[in-house]
């Protein structure tokens, strides 16, 4: 029991991450690698506000901070880094954000050097909980109520809300949204602001089960987001959730058995090829005509 709450407490972990990924994708039709970095840059802005001790009400404040930050740089790379690119052939749109992404990384280094920094978030406090034998940290509990909370809110903000409907809108058809009045360049900016503000969450709750910053925390948790959104079915909302969910619990299956520990990353990432090669557009992902 007490994997599978980890488990699903890295899922959701993921799943935050991958919001960011598929949104970005399913809308501006491209592929955001930068976005691990703001994840980075939002755990450093809760090192600075937390410092060596923290509290969760510290925590708390630095988690606005985070936001405040996250979706400042989200904004900004899409205005001066992505939109000039509006139009621009697919290569040149993925080396401009493999280029941020390595800007992000040399910038947090030259502040911050390249050594981990310990981070407290007051999660350690919070002990464990007995339940059917085992015992369950309350922080794993509350990273996974509060992930259920985000994206429950998110979906609901999506399909309920006029800008939430303008944005499947312009994920179906930019110029026929365009031609109705939708004002395009509002929903991808503010897409990318929410995928930010959804990466200085994700940046907390990792903080909570690895308390230690570094310029490249965002790379791997990233990757591995990357591949939940192509698992799930990249530019679906509920694939991301579900292809987060489900390499969260597998990773923690194979890290708590010793025999296949080393070996983790191979079968997340074997586990992609093999969902590729029997649905190449994901568990939820659907197949688009693409007009000549």
């Amino acid at each position: 029991m007490e994997t599978l709450i980890n488990g699903l407490s890295l899922g959701g972990i993921y799943a935050l991450i991958a919001l960011g990924y598929t949104m970005v994708y399913g809308i501006a039709k491209m592929l955001n690698f930068a976005h691990g970095d703001i994840i980075m840059a939002g755990a450093y802005a809760i090192f600075v506000v937390i410092g060596l001790q923290g509290n969760l009400l510290l925590s708390a404040a630095a988690l606005l901070v985070a936001i405040l930050l996250c979706v400042t740089l989200g904004i900004l790379t899409e205005r001066v880094a992505y939109r000039p690119l509006r139009g621009a052939s697919p290569l040149a749109v993925l080396i401009t954000a493999i280029g941020v992404s390595y800007l992000l990384q040399s910038i947090a280094q030259l502040v911050f050097k390249s050594e981990g920094l310990p981070v407290s978030t007051g999660a350690a406090s919070l002990g464990s909980v007995p339940f059917l034998g085992t015992n369950l940290k309350v922080s794993s509990l509350l990273t996974l109520g509060l992930c259920i909370i985000i994206m429950t809110a998110l979906t609901l903000f999506v399909d309920k809300t006029r800008i939430g409907r303008a944005m499947l809108a312009v994920s179906e058809d930019r110029a026929a949204a365009s031609l109705m009045g939708i004002n395009t360049n509002f929903i991808i900016t503010l897409t990318f602001a929410i995928g930010s503000a959804l990466a200085a969450f994700a940046a907390l709750f990792y903080l909570m089960q690895i308390p230690v910053v570094t310029p490249v925390l965002g790379s791997l948790p990233g990757i591995k987001a990357f591949t939940a959104a192509v698992i799930g079915g990249i530019g679906s909302i509920p694939g991301a959730m579900l292809g987060g969910i489900l390499l969260g619990v597998i990773e923690c299956f194979c890290q708590s058995v010793p025999e296949i520990s080393p070996y983790t990353t191979a079968i997340e990432f074997g586990l992609l090829i093999v969902i590729l090669l029997v649905r190449p557009v994901g568990l939820l992902g659907k197949k688009r005509r693409e007009k000549v």
